[in-house]
């Protein structure tokens, strides 16, 4: 085999693709160390091929182990490219390897956010559940927004965010070995995507968006999608998207949209986007909400402003605004950004202008004001009334009958008033409240208890029943829910007026000891840990024999 400088090399492949215009030419050339080309014979490969690139202290042993599927071994990739000793190849060395040899296999997406109402239709089985957040969705899998949305990550890091009213389909889910390089393929049957893929350096790696008229292959860029009966819009706003009707595609950079028509015709526009509003400065961490966005005035007077979550890529506000300006309302502790582009005539959004913002909001203690402390009221459901301090704040009335508050017996719904009811009335008693307010959804501040008495009594205690065995008595009555212990008085007169005993018992029976001939009389009444009683329950009469 006769080897040959490099120049002369390309200058060679260079006289055979003059000389052969037909033959088609692989799109890249890697000469790794080692590698020969001879002049006798040379057909130009047009084999599908990744163009690997070795790290620090990687051997092509390893690549072929990782990558490789099990028909094919490190000797076979040596022999591919050419090289006849592996130990001439270092960090930074390319080795070609044709895709069809690479292991395959199905590598599930994730949800990592979801909002409103979305379902998940099974690909093997068709059944329909409700999509949840780290869900997992395989090949065949068909998400469908009603008036939720969703943000779905890929293996290798793409995001794909579904806005409400759409149905998007995962017809393939593919990562080649251990190289994180995936093969996406994605078909939207209606409604909009944003996505953000992962760029690619090597080749082999795809991402592609099919619809009913048209079709988006990109390498990594950021666009958004739309589908419907008319046809399919496309805007980019990072990089390159190969777009327009099968087979027909063109290339569409970013700052440009496209349309497809769903008529025959299959009518490929091209226009450029609106150029990206200019936000006024604007603080990057809100400690108080509304805060008030405005943007310098432009000849288009509506925009799209978009606020997802940074973590979570949680799709949180999506709405139309005209003017230049917009408060942002209620929003949890967390980071945020916003996304505000405007409109063109079609409705079709220009480039964004991206803001982060940052949420912090401290919740303050509230000022109760009634009722006092310690007072009395002959509601039962009380109204409880107190100011609130902070901004953008929410609160509630928590009722326990300790001051730990370890079993609540009542509460009010969140709101951001300053007065509630009780959820539920409360029995006669002593008891506790205060007010909780909550800021930013993860900012909590309370007050101190304050002691409230519900005036009333204890329902009377009823005997119902009395056993006599031997010279014993034993009596038993109806359990009073609330109260704690029962006072239990004898006398041997209807009145009560002469009193022979009297105990305060913690159950709800008593044993006693009757001389026989004699009768007696017994009543009871139920004690609470509070100032409440019940008034005396009927006598009843005792005699023994």
């Amino acid at each position: 085999m006769t080897e040959y400088p490099v120049p002369f090399l390309f200058k060679a492949l260079l006289v055979l693709a003059l000389l052969a215009p037909g033959l088609p030419v692989s799109a890249e050339l890697s000469l790794t160390r080692g590698s020969a080309i001879t002049t006798a014979n040379t057909t130009i490969q047009t084999v599908p091929e990744w163009f690997y690139t070795l790290k620090s202290g990687e051997s092509v042993s390893e690549v072929a182990s990782n990558l490789l599927a099990d028909s094919h071994n490190t000797g076979r990739l040596l022999q591919y490219n050419a090289i006849d000793n592996a130990a001439m190849l270092g960090e930074g060395d390319r080795i070609r390897i044709p895709l069809s040899w690479l292991k395959r296999q199905p590598n599930p997406a994730r949800v990592t956010s979801v909002s409103g109402n979305v379902q998940l239709i099974s690909g093997i089985d068709g059944r329909k559940k409700t999509l949840t957040e780290e869900t997992l969705i395989r090949v065949g899998d068909e998400v469908l927004s009603a008036a939720g949305a969703a943000t779905i990550a890929l293996a290798d890091g793409s995001e794909v965010r579904l806005s409400p009213s759409s149905r998007l389909i995962f017809n393939r889910l593919t990562q080649y070995g251990k190289a994180g390089m995936v093969d996406t393929r994605l078909r939207l049957n209606r409604g909009e995507v944003h996505t953000r893929v992962k760029p690619v350096i090597e080749g082999g790696a795809r991402f592609e968006i099919e619809t009913p008229s048209a079709v988006a292959a990109v390498r990594g860029t950021a666009f958004s999608l739309q589908t419907g009966p008319e046809g399919t819009r496309l805007q980019v706003t990072e990089g390159v998207v190969d777009f327009g009707a099968p087979n027909r595609t063109h290339q569409i950079p970013a700052g440009y949209s496209a349309t497809v028509a769903s008529d025959s015709s299959n009518k490929l526009n091209i226009r450029k986007m609106p150029a990206a509003p200019v936000i006024n400065p604007f603080p990057p961490m809100l400690r108080q909400l509304p805060a008030q966005m405005t943007w310098k005035p432009g000849p288009i007077p509506n925009y799209r402003l978009d606020i997802f979550e940074t973590e979570s890529g949680r799709w949180v506000e999506s709405r139309e605004v005209g003017g230049n300006r917009f408060d942002i309302s209620r929003l949890d502790n967390g980071q945020y950004v916003v996304h505000l582009a405007a409109l063109d005539q079609q409705g079709m959004a220009g480039m964004p202008a991206i803001v982060p913002i940052e949420v912090d909001l401290q919740a303050r203690t509230a000022s109760l004001l009634a009722p006092e402390d310690g007072g009395t009221v002959n509601d039962d459901m009380p109204e409880f009334r107190w100011t609130l301090k902070g901004e953008n704040e929410v609160a509630r009335v928590e009722v326990a009958e300790d001051e730990t508050f370890r079993n609540l017996v009542a509460t009010s719904e969140w709101a951001p008033g300053t007065s509630a009811l009780p959820s539920r009335p409360l029995s006669p008693g002593q008891y506790y409240w205060r007010v909780v307010t909550e800021a930013g959804g993860n900012s909590v501040a309370t007050t101190q208890p304050r002691k409230l008495i519900v005036n009333g009594s204890l329902p009377p205690v009823r005997i119902i029943s009395i056993n006599y065995i031997d010279s014993q008595v034993r009596v038993f009555w109806e359990k009073v829910d609330t109260a704690s212990s029962y006072r239990l008085q004898l006398a041997e007169e209807p009145g009560f007026n002469d009193i022979i005993k009297e105990a305060t018992l913690p159950d709800t029976t008593a044993a006693l000891r009757l001389i026989p001939g004699r009768r007696y009389f017994v009543r009871l009444k139920a004690l609470s840990d509070g100032p409440l009683q019940s008034r005396w329950g009927p006598g009843r009469e005792l005699y023994l024999e």
